[in-house]
Protein backbone atom coordinates (compact mmCIF):
# COMPACT_ATOMS: atom_id res chain seq x y z
CA UNK A 1 0.00 0.00 0.00
CA UNK A 2 1.28 3.62 -0.68
CA UNK A 3 0.27 6.21 2.07
CA UNK A 4 0.26 10.12 0.75
CA UNK A 5 -1.49 11.09 4.01
CA UNK A 6 -2.18 14.56 2.03
CA UNK A 7 -5.26 17.03 1.17
CA UNK A 8 -5.93 15.81 -2.73
CA UNK A 9 -8.73 17.93 -4.89
CA UNK A 10 -12.34 16.54 -5.04
CA UNK A 11 -11.29 14.41 -8.02
CA UNK A 12 -8.76 12.43 -7.57
CA UNK A 13 -10.38 9.43 -5.81
CA UNK A 14 -12.83 9.13 -9.24
CA UNK A 15 -9.18 9.49 -10.98
CA UNK A 16 -7.98 6.97 -9.34
CA UNK A 17 -10.81 4.36 -9.47
CA UNK A 18 -10.64 5.05 -13.23
CA UNK A 19 -7.13 4.07 -13.44
CA UNK A 20 -7.92 0.76 -11.07
CA UNK A 21 -6.30 1.79 -8.10
CA UNK A 22 -8.17 1.80 -5.14
CA UNK A 23 -8.10 5.12 -3.13
CA UNK A 24 -8.70 5.14 0.86
CA UNK A 25 -9.38 8.42 2.24
CA UNK A 26 -11.45 10.02 5.17
CA UNK A 27 -13.51 13.23 5.17
CA UNK A 28 -11.66 15.81 7.61
CA UNK A 29 -13.17 17.80 10.08
CA UNK A 30 -13.03 21.56 9.78
CA UNK A 31 -10.65 22.33 11.95
CA UNK A 32 -8.38 19.27 10.40
CA UNK A 33 -9.47 20.89 6.86
CA UNK A 34 -7.76 24.44 7.52
CA UNK A 35 -4.42 22.86 8.91
CA UNK A 36 -4.56 20.90 5.80
CA UNK A 37 -4.84 23.62 3.14
CA UNK A 38 -2.11 25.51 5.25
CA UNK A 39 0.18 22.74 4.69
CA UNK A 40 -0.82 22.17 1.22
CA UNK A 41 -0.55 26.30 0.21
CA UNK A 42 3.04 25.36 1.95
CA UNK A 43 3.19 22.73 -0.56
CA UNK A 44 2.44 24.16 -3.62
CA UNK A 45 4.52 27.34 -2.97
CA UNK A 46 7.33 24.57 -2.85
CA UNK A 47 6.10 23.51 -6.03
CA UNK A 48 6.32 26.90 -7.76
CA UNK A 49 9.77 27.71 -6.09
CA UNK A 50 11.11 24.21 -7.74
CA UNK A 51 8.98 24.61 -11.20
CA UNK A 52 8.78 28.21 -11.73
CA UNK A 53 5.08 27.22 -14.12
CA UNK A 54 2.17 29.14 -14.54
CA UNK A 55 0.33 25.69 -13.19
CA UNK A 56 1.83 25.98 -10.06
CA UNK A 57 0.46 29.41 -9.43
CA UNK A 58 -3.06 28.47 -10.29
CA UNK A 59 -2.82 25.55 -7.70
CA UNK A 60 -1.67 27.78 -5.28
CA UNK A 61 -4.60 29.90 -5.97
CA UNK A 62 -7.06 26.85 -5.68
CA UNK A 63 -5.63 26.49 -2.13
CA UNK A 64 -6.26 30.49 -1.49
CA UNK A 65 -9.89 30.02 -2.85
CA UNK A 66 -10.52 27.16 -0.33
CA UNK A 67 -9.02 28.88 2.75
CA UNK A 68 -11.45 32.03 1.97
CA UNK A 69 -14.28 29.85 1.54
CA UNK A 70 -13.61 28.07 4.82
CA UNK A 71 -12.81 30.98 6.67
CA UNK A 72 -16.05 32.12 5.12
CA UNK A 73 -14.72 34.85 2.78
CA UNK A 74 -15.94 35.48 -0.40
CA UNK A 75 -13.53 35.67 -3.10
CA UNK A 76 -15.21 39.27 -3.66
CA UNK A 77 -13.79 40.15 -0.65
CA UNK A 78 -10.38 38.68 -1.20
CA UNK A 79 -10.18 40.89 -4.10
CA UNK A 80 -11.57 44.40 -2.36
CA UNK A 81 -9.06 43.74 0.31
CA UNK A 82 -6.30 42.97 -2.31
CA UNK A 83 -7.49 46.13 -4.41
CA UNK A 84 -7.24 48.50 -1.22
CA UNK A 85 -4.11 47.51 -0.40
CA UNK A 86 -2.63 47.30 -4.00
CA UNK A 87 -3.85 51.03 -3.78
CA UNK A 88 -2.77 52.11 -0.68
CA UNK A 89 1.02 50.36 -0.70
CA UNK A 90 1.06 49.26 -4.30
CA UNK A 91 2.74 46.09 -5.69
CA UNK A 92 5.86 44.98 -6.33
CA UNK A 93 5.95 46.21 -10.03
CA UNK A 94 8.95 48.58 -9.69
CA UNK A 95 11.08 45.63 -8.31
CA UNK A 96 12.02 48.07 -5.15
CA UNK A 97 14.14 46.23 -2.70
CA UNK A 98 14.47 47.86 0.74
CA UNK A 99 18.07 47.81 2.02
CA UNK A 100 17.20 49.48 5.22
CA UNK A 101 16.13 52.98 6.82
CA UNK A 102 18.01 55.79 8.72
Amino acid sequence: MTIYNKLVRDKIPEIMLSKGETPITKILSDMEYISYLENKLDEEVTEFHNSKELEELADILEVVYALCECKEYSVDELLSVYQKKHESRGGFSKKIFLIGKE
